[in-house]
């Protein structure tokens, strides 16, 4: 397992390693994917911090802790982690199980059309092309919209770009939105292939 340690003000023991690793293997069986890991642990103002990255195929997944002791906060980055995994692999299936469904091509918006049509074009009978014409709804079904407000996706204080990548990570946002140093207001977007799109607010 290849995992890139760096301590801050913190020697990383090999108890520690031993829980980071074994967190690993239980993340590692639920994304049955090889990927990278770095782990940083920090002490700061006697708060122990934890972050963890792990690169898969689709996409960085980040976890950060913090607690009054460094395995606390190692193991709620690995839980996170775990967590955010599962939701990764759930995507993952749900994007591969649509791009392999293929549609009918009698169906129109996914229902069959109750009164079809089938007519010929062409001057000749011998070289007449049958046409399926379709009878569409006089008034299209649309959705209730629900809003739900949330503070969890904005950030109070202005970040760096990669203060706010980290952050969305560590809130499990897919839109998150920040203020950069010089008080420019940026959105990050998370596509469905797993990648962070900027924003920038005019």
């Amino acid at each position: 397992m290849n995992v890139e340690y760096t301590g801050r003000k913190f020697e990383i023991t090999p108890a520690i390693r031993k829980d980071v690793e074994s967190g690993l293997a239980k993340i590692r069986k639920i994304l049955r994917d090889k990927f990278e890991t770095k782990v940083t642990l920090a002490v700061e103002k006697r708060r122990h911090k934890a972050e963890i990255t792990i690169t898969p195929r689709n996409g960085p997944l980040v976890a950060l802790a913090q607690a009054n002791d460094m395995t606390i906060a190692v193991n709620e980055a690995l839980d996170h982690l775990e967590k955010q995994a599962v939701k990764y692999k759930t995507k993952w299936r749900t994007k591969t199980r649509h791009n392999h469904s293929i549609p009918s091509p009698k169906k129109w918006n996914g229902e069959a059309s109750q009164a079809s049509l089938t007519t010929a074009v062409g001057l000749e009978e011998s070289t007449a092309v049958e046409v399926v014409v379709h009878k569409f709804p006089a008034v299209a079904k649309t959705t209730e919209v629900h809003l739900v407000r949330t503070e969890d996706a904005v950030s109070i204080r202005p970040l760096t770009l990669e203060e706010a990548i980290k952050e969305a990570h560590f809130r499990d946002r897919d839109v998150f939105v920040f203020r950069d140093p010089k008080g420019k207001v940026m959105v990050l977007h998370r596509t469905r292939d797993g990648k962070m799109e900027l924003i920038e607010a005019p």
